[in-house]
Protein backbone atom coordinates (compact mmCIF):
# COMPACT_ATOMS: atom_id res chain seq x y z
CA UNK A 1 0.00 0.00 0.00
CA UNK A 2 1.27 3.30 -0.85
CA UNK A 3 1.59 6.23 1.66
CA UNK A 4 -0.87 8.00 -0.39
CA UNK A 5 -3.19 5.54 0.09
CA UNK A 6 -3.07 4.92 3.86
CA UNK A 7 -5.51 6.38 6.26
CA UNK A 8 -3.99 9.87 7.37
CA UNK A 9 -4.19 10.35 11.03
CA UNK A 10 -3.64 13.77 13.30
CA UNK A 11 -3.46 13.83 16.51
CA UNK A 12 -4.26 16.38 19.37
CA UNK A 13 -2.35 16.21 23.00
CA UNK A 14 1.30 15.61 22.94
CA UNK A 15 1.23 14.02 26.41
CA UNK A 16 3.18 10.90 27.73
CA UNK A 17 -0.21 8.72 26.90
CA UNK A 18 0.04 10.26 22.82
CA UNK A 19 3.05 9.22 23.21
CA UNK A 20 3.62 5.99 24.39
CA UNK A 21 -0.10 4.40 23.55
CA UNK A 22 -1.59 6.15 20.65
CA UNK A 23 1.86 7.08 18.30
CA UNK A 24 3.77 3.72 18.50
CA UNK A 25 0.56 2.00 17.80
CA UNK A 26 -0.14 3.86 14.31
CA UNK A 27 3.43 3.79 13.43
CA UNK A 28 3.43 0.39 12.51
CA UNK A 29 -0.07 -0.12 11.66
CA UNK A 30 -0.09 -0.96 8.05
CA UNK A 31 -2.86 1.20 6.71
CA UNK A 32 -2.30 4.09 8.92
CA UNK A 33 -0.02 7.20 8.02
CA UNK A 34 0.86 9.36 10.83
CA UNK A 35 0.27 12.82 9.05
CA UNK A 36 -0.07 15.58 11.63
CA UNK A 37 0.22 16.17 15.80
CA UNK A 38 -0.94 19.96 17.37
CA UNK A 39 -0.92 20.25 21.19
CA UNK A 40 -0.80 23.79 23.30
CA UNK A 41 2.91 23.98 23.33
CA UNK A 42 4.51 23.99 20.03
CA UNK A 43 8.57 23.03 21.07
CA UNK A 44 6.22 19.95 22.45
CA UNK A 45 4.87 19.26 19.17
CA UNK A 46 7.87 19.76 17.15
CA UNK A 47 9.72 17.30 19.47
CA UNK A 48 6.83 14.58 18.59
CA UNK A 49 6.82 15.25 15.07
CA UNK A 50 10.33 14.77 14.95
CA UNK A 51 10.85 11.34 16.97
CA UNK A 52 7.59 9.97 15.24
CA UNK A 53 8.59 11.32 11.48
CA UNK A 54 5.27 13.37 11.50
CA UNK A 55 5.06 15.98 8.39
CA UNK A 56 2.58 18.40 9.99
CA UNK A 57 2.88 19.94 13.38
CA UNK A 58 0.24 22.80 14.26
CA UNK A 59 -0.55 25.03 17.04
CA UNK A 60 -4.12 25.07 16.52
CA UNK A 61 -6.77 21.84 16.15
CA UNK A 62 -9.13 23.82 13.69
CA UNK A 63 -6.08 24.33 11.25
CA UNK A 64 -5.05 20.98 11.52
CA UNK A 65 -8.48 19.53 10.55
CA UNK A 66 -8.81 22.11 7.98
CA UNK A 67 -5.70 21.97 6.24
CA UNK A 68 -3.80 18.84 7.89
CA UNK A 69 -5.16 16.88 4.52
CA UNK A 70 -6.65 14.18 6.78
CA UNK A 71 -8.93 11.07 7.00
CA UNK A 72 -9.16 10.72 11.06
CA UNK A 73 -8.52 12.89 14.14
CA UNK A 74 -7.42 10.76 17.51
CA UNK A 75 -8.23 13.51 20.32
CA UNK A 76 -6.25 12.59 23.27
CA UNK A 77 -6.49 16.18 24.90
CA UNK A 78 -8.02 17.87 28.04
CA UNK A 79 -11.64 16.42 29.06
CA UNK A 80 -12.98 20.47 28.65
CA UNK A 81 -11.92 20.37 24.57
CA UNK A 82 -13.17 16.90 23.72
CA UNK A 83 -15.97 18.72 22.27
CA UNK A 84 -15.24 21.42 20.38
CA UNK A 85 -12.77 19.47 19.00
CA UNK A 86 -14.91 16.46 18.15
CA UNK A 87 -17.42 18.45 16.85
CA UNK A 88 -15.02 20.03 14.96
CA UNK A 89 -13.30 17.43 13.17
CA UNK A 90 -16.92 15.83 12.79
CA UNK A 91 -17.98 17.78 10.85
CA UNK A 92 -15.66 17.68 8.53
CA UNK A 93 -16.55 14.37 8.02
CA UNK A 94 -13.22 13.15 9.55
CA UNK A 95 -13.23 9.33 11.38
CA UNK A 96 -12.46 10.22 15.27
CA UNK A 97 -11.40 8.59 18.27
CA UNK A 98 -11.86 10.69 21.59
CA UNK A 99 -10.23 9.48 25.00
CA UNK A 100 -12.55 9.11 27.80
CA UNK A 101 -14.30 10.43 29.29
CA UNK A 102 -16.36 11.60 26.09
CA UNK A 103 -17.46 15.12 27.23
CA UNK A 104 -18.21 17.13 30.23
CA UNK A 105 -21.93 16.52 30.27
CA UNK A 106 -24.14 13.70 28.74
CA UNK A 107 -25.93 16.60 26.98
CA UNK A 108 -22.94 16.86 24.89
CA UNK A 109 -21.62 13.79 24.59
CA UNK A 110 -24.75 12.32 23.10
CA UNK A 111 -24.88 15.49 20.76
CA UNK A 112 -21.47 14.19 19.74
CA UNK A 113 -22.56 10.58 19.22
CA UNK A 114 -25.73 11.80 16.91
CA UNK A 115 -23.44 13.91 14.71
CA UNK A 116 -20.81 10.97 14.15
CA UNK A 117 -24.07 8.82 13.17
CA UNK A 118 -25.45 11.34 10.91
CA UNK A 119 -21.80 12.02 8.92
CA UNK A 120 -21.74 7.99 9.07
CA UNK A 121 -17.93 8.03 10.53
CA UNK A 122 -16.29 5.42 12.10
CA UNK A 123 -16.07 6.99 16.32
CA UNK A 124 -14.46 5.14 19.47
CA UNK A 125 -14.36 5.79 22.67
CA UNK A 126 -11.34 3.40 23.94
CA UNK A 127 -12.06 2.49 27.60
CA UNK A 128 -7.86 1.27 28.38
CA UNK A 129 -8.29 -1.15 30.61
CA UNK A 130 -11.38 -3.32 28.59
CA UNK A 131 -8.45 -4.52 26.66
CA UNK A 132 -6.28 -6.12 29.32
CA UNK A 133 -6.06 -9.85 30.15
CA UNK A 134 -7.91 -9.88 33.34
CA UNK A 135 -10.99 -8.05 32.35
CA UNK A 136 -11.23 -10.04 28.91
CA UNK A 137 -10.85 -13.12 30.71
CA UNK A 138 -13.79 -12.37 33.48
CA UNK A 139 -15.76 -11.22 30.34
CA UNK A 140 -15.12 -14.50 28.36
CA UNK A 141 -16.54 -16.67 31.52
CA UNK A 142 -19.57 -14.20 32.36
CA UNK A 143 -20.81 -14.73 28.72
CA UNK A 144 -19.77 -18.05 28.62
CA UNK A 145 -22.11 -18.61 32.06
CA UNK A 146 -19.70 -19.51 34.56
CA UNK A 147 -21.13 -17.22 37.36
CA UNK A 148 -25.30 -18.32 35.94
CA UNK A 149 -27.45 -15.66 36.35
CA UNK A 150 -25.41 -12.52 37.93
CA UNK A 151 -26.59 -11.97 41.41
CA UNK A 152 -23.91 -8.51 42.36
CA UNK A 153 -20.50 -7.37 41.36
CA UNK A 154 -17.98 -5.56 43.81
CA UNK A 155 -14.75 -3.46 41.76
CA UNK A 156 -12.66 -1.48 43.17
CA UNK A 157 -9.79 1.06 41.48
CA UNK A 158 -7.25 1.76 43.94
CA UNK A 159 -4.86 5.13 42.82
CA UNK A 160 -2.89 7.45 44.44
CA UNK A 161 -2.33 10.24 42.43
CA UNK A 162 -4.13 12.71 43.97
CA UNK A 163 -2.84 12.03 47.34
CA UNK A 164 -0.61 15.54 46.92
CA UNK A 165 -2.23 18.40 47.84
CA UNK A 166 -1.20 20.63 44.56
CA UNK A 167 -3.44 21.61 41.79
CA UNK A 168 -3.78 19.60 39.04
CA UNK A 169 -6.63 20.02 36.66
CA UNK A 170 -8.19 16.50 36.94
CA UNK A 171 -9.48 18.07 40.11
CA UNK A 172 -10.36 21.09 38.73
CA UNK A 173 -14.45 20.81 37.57
CA UNK A 174 -14.07 23.16 34.89
CA UNK A 175 -11.67 21.56 33.47
CA UNK A 176 -12.25 17.44 33.93
CA UNK A 177 -15.99 18.14 34.38
CA UNK A 178 -15.49 16.23 37.80
CA UNK A 179 -13.08 13.97 39.33
CA UNK A 180 -12.76 10.46 40.32
CA UNK A 181 -15.77 9.40 39.70
CA UNK A 182 -15.18 10.69 35.90
CA UNK A 183 -11.40 10.12 35.63
CA UNK A 184 -10.94 6.46 37.02
CA UNK A 185 -14.77 6.00 37.59
CA UNK A 186 -15.46 5.83 34.08
CA UNK A 187 -13.19 3.24 33.00
CA UNK A 188 -15.61 0.58 35.50
CA UNK A 189 -18.75 1.72 35.32
CA UNK A 190 -18.37 0.73 31.35
CA UNK A 191 -17.03 -3.06 32.88
CA UNK A 192 -19.57 -3.23 35.27
CA UNK A 193 -21.91 -2.94 32.41
CA UNK A 194 -19.83 -4.83 30.02
CA UNK A 195 -19.92 -7.88 32.57
CA UNK A 196 -23.63 -7.62 33.77
CA UNK A 197 -25.90 -5.02 31.12
CA UNK A 198 -27.51 -1.80 31.28
CA UNK A 199 -27.87 0.14 34.93
CA UNK A 200 -31.14 1.20 36.17
CA UNK A 201 -30.18 3.71 38.49
CA UNK A 202 -27.37 5.17 40.41
CA UNK A 203 -26.90 6.30 44.09
CA UNK A 204 -23.05 7.83 45.11
CA UNK A 205 -20.93 9.41 47.66
CA UNK A 206 -18.79 11.73 46.72
CA UNK A 207 -15.04 12.53 49.14
CA UNK A 208 -12.63 15.14 48.88
CA UNK A 209 -10.00 13.36 51.51
CA UNK A 210 -7.41 15.82 50.28
CA UNK A 211 -7.31 19.83 50.69
CA UNK A 212 -6.12 21.22 47.56
CA UNK A 213 -5.53 25.40 46.71
CA UNK A 214 -8.20 27.72 46.24
CA UNK A 215 -6.57 28.88 43.35
CA UNK A 216 -5.55 27.54 39.81
CA UNK A 217 -1.85 28.17 38.74
CA UNK A 218 -3.72 31.46 36.73
CA UNK A 219 -4.71 32.91 40.12
CA UNK A 220 -8.05 32.15 39.61
CA UNK A 221 -10.89 30.43 41.81
CA UNK A 222 -12.11 26.94 40.72
CA UNK A 223 -14.51 24.08 41.92
CA UNK A 224 -12.62 20.89 43.44
CA UNK A 225 -13.52 17.61 42.57
CA UNK A 226 -13.67 14.33 44.60
CA UNK A 227 -11.12 12.34 45.04
CA UNK A 228 -13.01 9.25 45.70
CA UNK A 229 -16.08 7.89 45.21
CA UNK A 230 -18.40 5.18 46.32
CA UNK A 231 -21.21 4.08 44.14
CA UNK A 232 -24.10 1.67 44.41
CA UNK A 233 -25.40 0.36 40.50
CA UNK A 234 -28.89 -1.11 40.33
CA UNK A 235 -28.77 -3.20 37.02
CA UNK A 236 -31.78 -4.00 34.75
CA UNK A 237 -31.46 -7.61 35.68
CA UNK A 238 -32.03 -7.80 39.00
CA UNK A 239 -28.51 -7.34 39.61
CA UNK A 240 -26.65 -4.95 42.12
CA UNK A 241 -23.11 -3.67 41.67
CA UNK A 242 -20.70 -1.50 44.05
CA UNK A 243 -18.20 0.71 42.55
CA UNK A 244 -15.04 2.12 44.78
CA UNK A 245 -12.62 4.31 43.35
CA UNK A 246 -10.31 6.60 45.11
CA UNK A 247 -7.60 8.90 43.77
CA UNK A 248 -5.59 8.72 47.25
CA UNK A 249 -4.56 5.40 47.85
CA UNK A 250 -1.41 4.21 48.46
CA UNK A 251 -0.50 1.39 46.01
CA UNK A 252 3.23 0.92 46.00
CA UNK A 253 3.34 -0.95 42.27
CA UNK A 254 5.16 0.01 39.42
CA UNK A 255 2.13 1.94 38.14
CA UNK A 256 0.99 2.99 41.84
CA UNK A 257 -2.44 1.00 41.41
CA UNK A 258 -4.39 -1.94 41.68
CA UNK A 259 -7.91 -3.31 40.04
CA UNK A 260 -10.23 -5.46 41.86
CA UNK A 261 -13.35 -7.54 40.80
CA UNK A 262 -15.40 -10.05 42.15
CA UNK A 263 -18.57 -11.15 40.34
CA UNK A 264 -21.23 -13.92 42.10
CA UNK A 265 -23.75 -14.99 40.65
CA UNK A 266 -26.67 -18.09 40.65
CA UNK A 267 -23.84 -20.57 39.43
CA UNK A 268 -20.44 -19.50 40.76
CA UNK A 269 -17.61 -16.67 41.87
CA UNK A 270 -15.25 -15.18 39.60
CA UNK A 271 -12.41 -13.38 40.98
CA UNK A 272 -9.87 -11.26 39.05
CA UNK A 273 -7.03 -9.28 39.98
CA UNK A 274 -4.21 -7.15 38.62
CA UNK A 275 -1.49 -5.24 40.86
CA UNK A 276 -0.36 -3.26 37.68
CA UNK A 277 2.89 -4.86 38.70
CA UNK A 278 3.61 -8.64 38.22
CA UNK A 279 0.29 -10.17 39.25
CA UNK A 280 -2.64 -10.74 36.73
CA UNK A 281 -4.75 -13.21 38.22
CA UNK A 282 -8.20 -14.90 37.66
CA UNK A 283 -10.04 -16.99 40.18
CA UNK A 284 -13.36 -18.86 40.34
CA UNK A 285 -15.42 -21.03 41.49
CA UNK A 286 -18.50 -22.77 40.37
CA UNK A 287 -21.07 -24.26 43.00
CA UNK A 288 -20.28 -27.31 44.54
CA UNK A 289 -16.70 -26.95 43.15
CA UNK A 290 -14.98 -25.56 46.95
CA UNK A 291 -13.48 -22.30 47.32
CA UNK A 292 -12.03 -20.81 44.62
CA UNK A 293 -9.09 -21.63 42.67
CA UNK A 294 -6.82 -20.27 39.75
CA UNK A 295 -8.39 -20.25 36.60
CA UNK A 296 -5.38 -19.73 34.30
CA UNK A 297 -5.65 -16.95 31.41
CA UNK A 298 -5.59 -18.81 28.09
CA UNK A 299 -3.31 -18.20 25.84
CA UNK A 300 -5.96 -16.66 23.00
CA UNK A 301 -6.62 -14.03 25.62
CA UNK A 302 -2.45 -13.10 25.64
CA UNK A 303 -2.52 -13.26 21.87
CA UNK A 304 1.35 -13.55 22.14
CA UNK A 305 1.72 -10.52 24.62
CA UNK A 306 4.06 -10.58 27.71
CA UNK A 307 3.27 -12.12 30.69
CA UNK A 308 6.32 -11.43 33.14
CA UNK A 309 5.15 -7.56 33.98
CA UNK A 310 1.75 -5.57 33.74
CA UNK A 311 3.78 -2.95 31.88
CA UNK A 312 5.22 -5.61 29.16
CA UNK A 313 1.57 -6.74 29.03
CA UNK A 314 -0.26 -3.15 28.57
CA UNK A 315 2.66 -2.46 25.89
CA UNK A 316 2.48 -5.00 24.00
CA UNK A 317 -1.47 -5.18 23.70
CA UNK A 318 -1.31 -1.12 22.75
CA UNK A 319 1.21 -1.44 20.35
CA UNK A 320 0.49 -4.55 18.46
CA UNK A 321 -2.55 -6.22 18.77
CA UNK A 322 -5.90 -5.03 16.85
CA UNK A 323 -7.50 -3.31 19.41
CA UNK A 324 -7.95 0.46 20.55
CA UNK A 325 -6.17 2.88 17.83
CA UNK A 326 -4.78 0.03 15.36
CA UNK A 327 -8.57 -1.56 16.33
CA UNK A 328 -9.84 2.03 15.05
CA UNK A 329 -7.93 1.88 11.47
CA UNK A 330 -8.33 -1.23 10.94
CA UNK A 331 -12.46 -0.47 11.28
CA UNK A 332 -11.65 2.43 8.96
CA UNK A 333 -10.13 0.22 6.36
CA UNK A 334 -12.01 -2.50 6.18
CA UNK A 335 -15.41 -0.92 7.17
CA UNK A 336 -15.97 -2.85 9.96
CA UNK A 337 -18.11 -2.18 13.23
CA UNK A 338 -16.50 -0.42 16.01
CA UNK A 339 -16.72 -0.86 19.83
CA UNK A 340 -17.11 0.87 22.62
CA UNK A 341 -17.87 3.85 19.92
CA UNK A 342 -19.34 7.05 20.97
CA UNK A 343 -22.60 5.70 21.77
CA UNK A 344 -20.80 3.76 24.86
CA UNK A 345 -18.87 7.04 25.58
CA UNK A 346 -22.29 9.03 25.74
CA UNK A 347 -23.81 6.31 28.08
CA UNK A 348 -20.91 6.07 30.53
CA UNK A 349 -20.95 9.76 30.87
CA UNK A 350 -25.05 9.61 31.48
CA UNK A 351 -24.19 7.29 34.71
CA UNK A 352 -21.40 9.81 35.54
CA UNK A 353 -24.51 12.39 35.37
CA UNK A 354 -26.72 10.15 37.74
CA UNK A 355 -23.86 9.34 40.31
CA UNK A 356 -23.23 13.31 40.54
CA UNK A 357 -26.88 14.16 40.65
CA UNK A 358 -27.29 11.41 42.93
CA UNK A 359 -24.50 13.18 45.48
CA UNK A 360 -25.86 16.76 44.67
CA UNK A 361 -29.26 15.52 46.28
CA UNK A 362 -28.70 13.10 48.52
CA UNK A 363 -30.72 10.19 46.61
CA UNK A 364 -31.15 6.97 44.75
CA UNK A 365 -31.00 8.43 41.03
CA UNK A 366 -33.01 6.38 37.86
CA UNK A 367 -31.21 6.32 34.79
CA UNK A 368 -34.31 7.03 32.99
CA UNK A 369 -34.33 10.22 35.01
CA UNK A 370 -31.74 11.71 32.34
CA UNK A 371 -33.24 12.20 28.36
Amino acid sequence: MSEDERIAVGIVGTSWWADAMYLPALATHPHARLAAVCGRDEQKARLIAARWNIPGVYAGYREMIERGGLDAVIVASANNTHYDITMAAVDEGLHVLCEKPLALTYDQARRMAEAADRQGIKHMVPFTYSYMPVMRYLKELVDGGYIGRPYHLNMRYYTGYGRNGAYLWRFDVGKAGSGAVGDIGSHFLYLARHFFGDVSAVTCRLGHAVSRPSLDPHGQPYEPADDMAALLLEFDSGAQGVIHVSTVAYEDTHFGQTHHVELHGSGGTLHGLCDWDTVQRVEGARQGEGPAHPLPIPGHIWNGARRDTVHNTYRDIFRTQNVMAREFISAIAENKPLRPNFHDGAYVQKLVECALLSHREGRRVAVGELP
